[in-house]
């Protein structure tokens, strides 16, 4: 259970840094729902008209959090964006980004642009 308090409260983090540098939430924990092949989303934030689907890590050290997006969990994440796309075309027209933001505890905290 503290794995998953710790899990929320890195997602929290990373909106928060994201709305420092200007971002603005638009969906939190995306889920496409069962027989998509599709996995969660933790957060969609948008700036100006690029529309940013994040994978937020949490782990030990920044390192740790980096390697911990797998290319299988990219996939799903992909194929989670394709979903919301269909299903609101008023970004029909914006830019398309896949980011990470890496969080570690005492708080550091890393936003990797195009991370996938």
């Amino acid at each position: 259970m503290v794995a998953d308090i710790s899990g929320k409260t890195a997602e929290f983090t990373a909106l928060q840094y994201l709305r420092f540098k200007g971002y603005s939430l638009v969906v939190r924990n995306y889920v496409t729902g069962r027989g998509t092949g599709a996995g969660e989303i933790d957060l969609i934030v948008k700036n100006q008209k690029t529309l940013v689907f994040v994978e937020v890590k949490k782990r030990r050290n920044l390192t740790e959090a980096a390697y911990a997006v797998k290319p299988a969990q990219q996939e799903r994440i992909r194929r989670a964006a394709e979903v919301f796309l269909a299903h609101h075309p008023e970004y029909a027209d914006f830019d398309i980004r896949f980011d990470a933001v890496l969080v570690m505890f005492p708080l550091k905290i890393r936003h990797i642009p195009n991370a996938f």
